[in-house]
């Protein structure tokens, strides 16, 4: 068991322990589905995007897509996962409206992927490794539409067929917020590799979520599997809910049905949807139309080989070349577009030193703070890597105060322009003459003589001398130097 104690959660009898495990289901990057060449095209019209293959004319045959192949290879890569070079697909049988074959193609007992694990970073400086049981390729089901018509249900068989990989973990997950960190961390890993857009509004990214309770130290209680949450904030608030439904119902001395549920974002609650199907429900079968699916060494090497720097081995770099904390280094790393911004930011004058702590608080606080104000993307910013990397080389340089940098970066965002160019043209330079800063700190001390008593008695008042310099000089004067004549002048 590889998962750190989480959250106990205080029943009437004492302390409980929930035990979640998760199937997440990725949608891959490709252009054509898992076994015929249509389109995986978002937002066409119904059924515009499904062959002959796909809605299971007779005599139809798949054919595997290699690149979906390559995909799943990569993300078990990703996971630190054991590749399979030997792979079987399988028939899983059931009926639903909108798989028109009357059973999906999967895997079962012979997965392209087998153990991983994903490294979690939770609050307080905690981490927990979550184990990964297995990575399965498989074909999507199509969609049901039951608001076009009063009397009738429509199929859109554009999702019919679409490669799904289903990454399946063990029961390592001990409450809700590390639920929720697997989940942002899969996601993540997953962008990476550009292996899954991980979109969960268009549903390409869905968890099926198995919880339970115990007595810690006990045996696992009966599992209930919470069914396709496509959000991360709604997975944290099911499994709270579905945790304390669990409890209520053993204290009261009830026992849990293994079942299927869906959670109501609207009420807060889980309700049940189903009794629980066992693998022998859905008797799976070697898909006779399909041979084993079988690579070689040379193929994963070449795969590996070209992976990107992944989150964790970029936050432990960052950490090392940027003496950037634990916690700044994870909120860079976290997407992919931030570190790119964040290292392209450092990249300009990079030979010259640049201070990349310094960078890191300026994308974090004020780019991060400025987008998530407006609801932006750090796609869409107005302030580009390198506008702002110019704007900390200007701080560094001692060009512009740190006041001053505030107001240079508002006139970038709402403007542009090159940052350097408007400091020379807008008189935004930093004052560093020591004559002229001198002039202003005797002002204001000779002003304020009762100030100049409580900064001698205690040293730390002498911060309010440097505010009113900063204000008489429009926040040009060099702090540092306005400091040491204060102290001079003061005789602190």
């Amino acid at each position: 068991m590889t998962a750190t104690g989480g959250k106990l959660i205080k029943g009437t009898t004492g302390d409980w322990e929930v035990v979640i495990g998760m199937e997440v289901h990725a949608q891959v990057t490709s252009k054509s589905k898992l076994f015929s060449g249509a389109s995986t095209a978002f937002g066409g019209e119904p059924n515009t995007h499904v062959s002959l293959v796909d809605a299971a004319m007779p005599g139809m045959l798949p054919v595997i897509n290699e690149e979906c192949v390559r995909q799943a290879v990569r993300t078990g890569l990703g996971l630190n996962a054991k590749i399979n070079l030997r792979s079987v697909f399988d028939r899983k049988n059931y009926f639903y409206p909108d798989l028109p074959q009357g059973y999906q193609i999967s895997q079962y007992k012979s997965p392209i992927v087998g153990e991983g694990e994903v490294l979690l970073e939770l609050d307080g400086g905690k981490t927990a490794i979550i184990g990964i049981e297995r990575l399965h390729l498989e074909q999507d089901a199509g969609k049901l539409l039951h608001d076009q018509s009063p009397t009738m249900s429509f199929v859109d068989l554009n999702r019919s067929g679409v490669a799904l990989m289903e990454i399946v973990s063990k029961p390592d997950i001990r409450d809700a917020e590390q639920a929720k960190a697997y989940v942002t961390k899969l996601r993540s890993i997953l962008r990476y590799l550009g292996t899954c857009d991980g979109d969960m509004e268009k549903g390409n990214l869905r968890a099926d979520v198995n919880v339970s309770v115990r007595k810690p130290g006990t045996p696992l209680g009966t599992r209930c599997e919470i069914k396709n949450m496509n959000s991360i904030n709604f997975i944290g608030q099911a499994i709270e809910y579905e945790a304390r439904r669990q409890i209520e119902i053993l204290e009261e001395g009830g026992t849990i049905d293994q079942e299927t549920r869906l959670f109501d974002p609207n009420k807060g609650e889980t309700r049940s949807m189903r009794s629980k199907e066992e693998a022998h429900d859905y008797r799976y079968f070697p898909d006779p139309d399909l041979l084993p699916l079988e690579f070689d060494q040379a193929f994963v090497d070449g795969l590996k080989a070209k992976l990107p720097e992944l989150p964790d081995q970029k936050r432990a770099r960052f950490i090392a070349d940027f003496a950037l904390s634990s916690y700044d280094a994870s909120v860079l790393v976290a997407e992919r577009e931030s570190a790119d911004f964040y290292e392209v930011a450092l990249a300009k004058l990079a030979n010259k030193g640049r201070d990349g702590k310094l960078a890191a608080n300026w994308v974090i606080n004020e780019l991060f703070g400025r987008l998530n104000k407006e609801g932006r993307d750090i796609s869409a910013s107005p302030v580009s890597a390198e506008q702002l990397g110019s704007i900390v080389d200007l701080i560094g340089e001692g060009t512009i105060s740190g006041k001053i940098a505030k107001d240079l970066f508002e006139i970038v965002w709402q403007e542009g322009g090159d940052p350097r160019a408007l400091v020379e043209s807008r008189g935004l330079k930093q004052v560093t003459d020591l004559s002229a800063i001198e002039k202003v700190v005797d002002d204001i001390v000779a002003a304020n003589p009762d100030k100049v008593e409580q900064a001698k008695a205690k040293p730390a008042a002498i911060q309010w001398f440097v505010g009113q310099v900063m204000k008489s000089t429009g926040g040009k004067a060099d702090p540092k130097a306005v400091n040491a004549l204060l102290k001079s002048k003061l005789g602190v």
